[in-house]
Formats: structure tokens, sequence, C-alpha cells
């Protein structure tokens, strides 16, 4: 947790708003690990990351964002 924690607290000690999308899968010895994107924005343009945050997901709209390992059980 530590180290997932140091990557993203940073932002919060700057106040500047932040955003994090599932992007995808990265291989792994038995499952997929899911994979995520963190957008910062400046100070005050918390629209702005909203809106570019939503062209991001419209633009993965048709990627599916369930772990492959799951996909197969529930294909059987």
């Amino acid at each position: 947790m530590y180290a997932g924690d140091i990557m993203t607290v940073n932002v919060n000690l700057t106040g500047l708003p932040a955003l994090v999308l599932p992007c995808g899968f990265v291989d792994s010895s038995s499952a997929a690990l899911p994979v995520g994107i963190q957008m910062i924005g400046a100070a005050f343009e918390v629209e702005k990351l909203f809106k570019v945050g939503h062209i991001f997901e419209q633009t993965l709209q048709g990627c599916s964002f369930i772990p492959p390992i799951v996909a197969d059980e529930l294909a059987c």
C-alpha cells in the first residue's frame, strides 16, 4: 500500500486537482494486473481536467476493463 500511496500523495500535498482512470492491464504470470493513468491538472482547472478525463474515457469506450482471468471464468 505504501508504494501506491507514495505515487499519489504528492499531488494531494500541492492541492492540484488529479484524476485516476483505468486504462488497461499488464500481463503477469497467471493474471493480468490493472493499470491506471493519473492526470494532474493546473491549479483551479478542475473543469478542464474533467473534460480531458471524459475525452480519454470516450476514446477507450470499446475497451473491456474486466481482468482476463475473470473474463475467462465468465465465458464458461
